[in-house]
């Protein structure tokens, strides 16, 4: 069995949050458990690469210390990660034990905010653990509360090992939901996307390229913007590149302009014109702008879509493919 803990906290001696997860370990080890914690203060800059570490996990733990208010920002970033990165039929698998110590107040809050968030990606819950501390010495020597943490251990290796059910969760429904009205990611595909966010150099030149293309657009005047009708469909139809045993469906809504382009290929043939209909494979939604920057060539479409100027829902190869489609640049 193998499990990992995820601490969210700032890593200072007095933390007692660090003195509850060494007396789950020791238990869990001494049950054969493969234990494996991550710092996330240590991993602050590639907190978006971890949810690659679930792949092999039974359970996790998620700790966090609260000190003021909430769970603290690096196990928010680390659930972000997961929602966004995530392998959401392999997350669905996962036993998340939540483990809250509070110095001030909110230890029950923060425990819940867990819960739910685990929920909304269609994790498992194991029972948690949560408490206020006022003395960090006086807590780490009491024998009592020494013994509850060790039976709690053994409950989560009991609850993991068993595969012990549930009842379901209203947050089930909402997570149909959400996942519905996001973009379709492979396990692949939100791995290397993961990667790409996590590298600062990739990150700062697409906002340079970004503030770049904000100083040109500033600078075009409104009547001499082409109509956008005649324009896009002439300029797709001369960059058309057949592509054989392909065929797929594309809206793009270009909101500051209150058009829908809907193109349909079917390997060599091209139907595009502005019009609606009910579904596609791929539905975007842009600007006139970045429509207007992909199609001179200067931003290609999966550019676009990671540095957020598209916002899509759909098979991210089918996304990808545009730029094989229609080579601009």
């Amino acid at each position: 069995m193998n499990i990992n803990i995820y601490y969210g906290g700032r890593g200072v001696i007095e933390d007692p949050a660090l003195s509850v997860l060494k007396k789950i370990e020791d238990v869990l080890e001494e049950l054969r458990v493969n234990v494996t914690r991550y710092n996330l203060y240590d991993l602050k800059n590639s907190i978006m690469t971890l949810p690659q570490t679930l792949k092999e996990a039974d359970g996790i733990i998620l700790a966090a210390s609260v000190e003021w208010n909430g769970i603290g920002g690096y196990l928010q970033l680390f659930l972000d990660a997961c929602w966004l990165y995530g392998d959401k039929t392999k997350i669905s698998q996962i036993y998340m034990t939540p483990v809250v110590i509070s110095t001030t107040y909110g230890e029950k809050e923060g425990m819940l905010s867990l819960i739910n968030a685990w929920e909304l990606l269609g994790g498992k819950i194991c029972p948690g653990l949560s408490a206020y501390v006022e003395d960090y010495i006086d807590f780490e020597g009491n024998v009592e509360y020494t013994n509850i943490i060790e039976k709690k251990a053994e409950n989560i290796y009991r609850t993991i090992s068993q595969h012990i059910k549930s009842l379901p969760s209203s947050s089930i429904a909402i997570k149909q939901n959400l996942i519905h009205n996001s973009l379709e990611l492979t396990p692949q595909e939100g791995e290397q996307l993961s990667r790409f966010v996590s590298d600062d150099i990739y990150v700062q030149k697409q906002k340079e390229d970004i503030e770049e293309l904000a100083s040109y657009f500033k600078g075009i005047l409104k009547e001499n913007e082409t109509d956008v009708e005649s324009e896009f469909i002439k300029i797709f139809t001369s960059h058309f590149v057949p592509q054989d045993n392909f065929s797929a469906t594309y809206m793009f809504i270009i909101e500051d302009k209150n058009k829908t382009l809907y193109i349909k290929v079917n390997n060599k043939d091209l139907y595009i014109k502005y019009e609606k209909h009910n579904s596609a494979d791929i539905i975007a939604k842009l600007s006139y702008s970045s429509m207007d920057n992909i199609s001179r060539g200067r931003m290609t479409f999966q550019r676009a879509f990671m540095t957020g100027e598209i916002t899509a829902k759909g098979s991210f190869k089918t996304l990808c493919m545009l730029d094989q489609i229609f080579p601009f640049n």
